[in-house]
């Protein structure tokens, strides 16, 4: 974090118990020796969050399918001795209660106490940002199971820095194509439910890919079940070998 480059901004959580100073002043530096670059040392987060003398605001964000309404606690300008001598932002984020069920009784997730290398950045997107971090770790799990990513048979340097860069860019392209087009859901089991909130998930994605171009192989609309042995008859001569391979690929 000393080093960082000016573009890089990080977001990440600190302990309750960090010790971080505020800038130091004019007055603070005395006129011999060097100037100081820690401040006065400020109240733990935890010390903080239960203080009076920070006042919570209200800051909305979406999560969890819908926008909730977040009260956070602020210090624009602390310092803290792994990032040296550049100002950083703390923000305490104060825990959103939630039921398990209509019946159960209200529970508490656990405080966050954020900091963040910029002090420009908006309070809004810093938290929206936090919110979605969920979104990598769910990125790293399709491109490592669902797309084979670091799967390949490739030892030397270059195939093995070009193949996760190739696998990231069809998954941005997957992505990218989903939001643009109109996606379908395929029928699911009667035990996988899905809520009207709940994400495309990568595999539906995979599934009505495969879908798509199943039915444009072998030449039958899955919905024209009328039709389907005239169009088998015609095309007794001509035989598609994507219909047998459509019985056994695997999901």
């Amino acid at each position: 974090m000393k080093a960082l480059d000016e573009k890089v901004v990080i977001i990440g959580r600190v302990r309750k118990d960090c010790k971080l100073h505020q800038t130091p002043t004019l007055t603070e530096n005395g006129k011999v020796g060097r100037n100081r670059v820690y401040g006065t040392t400020l109240p733990t987060p935890e010390c903080i969050r239960q203080s009076d003398q920070y006042e919570w605001r209200d800051v909305k964000a979406w999560a969890t399918g819908k926008i909730h309404t977040f009260q956070i606690k602020t210090i624009d300008t602390v310092r803290w001795r792994k990032a040296g001598g550049q100002d950083m932002r703390l923000v305490i984020i104060r825990p959103i209660g939630y039921r398990l069920t209509k019946q159960s009784k209200l529970l508490y997730k656990e405080p966050a106490y954020l900091i963040c290398t910029s002090v420009k950045l908006p309070v809004e997107k810093l938290l929206q940002a936090y919110l979605w971090r969920w979104g990598i770790e769910v990125n790293f799990r399709d491109q490592k199971t669902l797309l084979g990513c670091g799967q390949a048979q490739v030892r030397k340097e270059i195939p093995c820095s070009k193949v996760p860069q190739f696998v990231t860019a069809v998954y941005s392209m997957l992505l990218l194509a989903s939001s643009q087009a109109k996606i379908i859901d395929l029928p699911r089991p009667k035990w996988y439910t899905k809520l009207k909130t709940q994400r495309t998930t990568t595999q539906d994605l995979l599934n009505q890919f495969k879908a798509i171009k199943w039915t444009d192989s072998i030449k039958i609309n899955f919905s024209d079940f009328v039709m389907m042995e005239n169009k088998q008859r015609n095309a007794k001569n001509n035989p598609i070998h994507s219909l047998s391979s459509l019985f056994y690929t695997r999901n």
